[in-house]
C-alpha cells in the first residue's frame, strides 16, 4: 500500500521532529526553520508511525485506495 498524500497542518505542527525521526523510510526532513518537509512521498509505506507519534495530531496520511 502506498500513500496518496500526507497532509501536515502548519497550525498544529510545533516542529518537534518526531515524525522525521520515527519514519522508517525517511520520507520527511526539516528545513532551516525546522519546518517538516515531505521529501519522498513515493517511499511512504503507510505504516502510520508518523501520524501516531505526532503529539499535536498535525499529520494525516491519506492512503491510495481511500
Amino acid at each position: 500500500m502506498k500513500a496518496k498524500n500526507i497532509v501536515i497542518n502548519p497550525k498544529r505542527c510545533k516542529r518537534c521532529g518526531l515524525c522525521v525521526f520515527i519514519c522508517p523510510k525517511k520520507v520527511y526532513s526539516q528545513n532551516e526553520a525546522d519546518e517538516v518537509i515531505i521529501d519522498h512521498l513515493d517511499q511512504c509505506i503507510v505504516c502510520m508511525m508518523c501520524q501516531n507519534v505526532c503529539p499535536d495530531f498535525a499529520i494525516e496520511v491519506e492512503k491510495e485506495n481511500e
